[in-house]
């Protein structure tokens, strides 16, 4: 398997990642059916940030909604390859910013922060850090279940060689104390209003 992609997450960050994926779920959900985020814009920011993370489910997955929101498969192969030349003008700050999140590892600098706010006003940025928050999920996630798999069903070129046997058990293991933690958490902080993502 062609290993491309930052250092795997540690459990800390996992779990972190995990929580805002689940505080944004909704409110990204509820800003594609309203028209604050289109499909492929979405599809755009999905596929830029698993480039960085490497995670071959992933980019599998969303190669395929992608194709279904519309998107010309040249371009997704592109993205995947990380290249952005048939992006949108008005999309690629947006492209970028996303890329930059993950590969600063969620922490992105305060400038970048602030020009994206100015350029995509707070509505549309909350629901592009939604799908961030989301795709960061499922990469971190995707990475451990696809290598896994990999192993078990002994294709070693799904194998992911950043990872390990005792990575990918741990890490299991972790999810299913994380999901009702960070379900209990996002909800607290939903009715208190505190967002995953501060701007």
């Amino acid at each position: 398997m062609k290993q491309k992609g930052k250092k795997l997450y540690q459990p800390l960050e996992a779990y972190m990642i995990l929580y805002r994926a689940l505080r944004s779920f909704l409110q990204l959900k509820k800003a594609i059916q309203s028209g604050v985020l289109d499909e492929q814009l979405k599809e755009r920011i999905m596929l830029a940030v698993t480039e960085v993370n490497g995670c071959a489910m992933c980019s599998y997955a969303h190669t395929q909604m992608a194709l279904e929101s519309g998107m010309d498969h040249d371009e997704i192969i592109a993205m995947l390859n990380g290249e952005f030349k048939d992006i949108p003008d008005d999309e690629m700050n947006a492209i970028l910013f996303a890329q930059a999140y993950a590969d600063q590892r969620g922490h992105p600098s305060k400038a970048s922060k602030e020009k994206i706010m100015q350029e995509y006003g707070k509505e549309k940025t909350k629901a592009m850090m939604g799908a961030i928050c989301v795709i960061m999920a499922g990469n971190t996630y995707g990475i451990i279940f696809g290598s896994l798999k990999g192993r078990i069903t002994k294709q070693k070129d799904k194998v992911d060689q950043r990872s390990s046997l005792l990575y990918e058990i741990g890490m299991i293991l972790l999810l299913i104390v994380y999901i009702p933690v960070g379900v209990i958490h996002a909800g607290i902080a939903h009715i208190l209003h505190i967002s995953a993502y501060p701007m």
